[in-house]
C-alpha cells in the first residue's frame, strides 16, 4: 500500500519539476523589452476614462450564485423523471421532499430581497461625466 502514495508522490514530484523548468526556461529565451505602452489599460481600442477599479453592486454577484445554484439542483431533475416510474413512490416523496427544500431557498431569497433589481445609480458613472465635463471644456 505504501507502494501506490509513492507513486503519487513521485508523480507530483515529477509534474512539479515540469512546471518549475518550464517557467525558467520560458523566463530565460522570452524578450523583455519594457515599454510604457504596452503597461497602458486596454479598452477596445479606447481610450480609457475613468477609474479601473469599478465597484459592483453585490447583487449581481448574490443574483449570479443564486441561479447557478438553482440551475444546478434543476439538473438533478432530469436523471430523475427518466426513471421516475421504475422509482415508485419512494423516489417521488423524495423529489417532492427536494423541490420544497429548494422552492423555501427560493422564498427565502425573494423575502431577504436578493432578486430585487431596483439598484441605486452608480457613483462612477457621476465621476466619469464630471471628467469628460473638464476635458470637453
Amino acid at each position: 500500500m505504501l507502494n501506490e502514495f509513492a507513486k503519487v508522490l513521485l508523480f507530483l514530484i515529477i509534474g512539479s519539476i515540469f512546471v518549475v523548468v518550464a517557467l525558467a526556461v520560458n523566463r530565460l529565451i522570452r524578450p523583455h523589452r519594457p515599454n510604457p505602452e504596452k503597461s497602458t489599460i486596454y479598452e477596445c481600442g479606447e481610450e480609457p476614462i475613468g477609474n479601473p477599479w469599478v465597484r459592483f453592486n453585490i447583487r449581481f454577484y448574490t443574483i449570479a450564485l443564486i441561479f447557478l445554484i438553482f440551475d444546478v439542483e434543476i439538473v438533478f431533475l432530469f436523471p430523475w423523471a427518466v426513471i421516475y416510474k421504475e422509482l415508485g413512490l419512494f423516489a417521488f416523496i423524495e423529489m417532492v421532499v427536494f423541490l420544497l427544500i429548494l422552492i423555501l431557498g427560493y422564498v427565502y431569497a425573494w423575502a431577504k430581497g436578493d432578486l430585487e433589481w431596483d439598484k441605486p445609480r452608480p457613483k462612477y458613472l457621476e465621476v466619469e461625466r464630471k471628467e469628460l465635463e473638464q476635458v470637453q471644456l
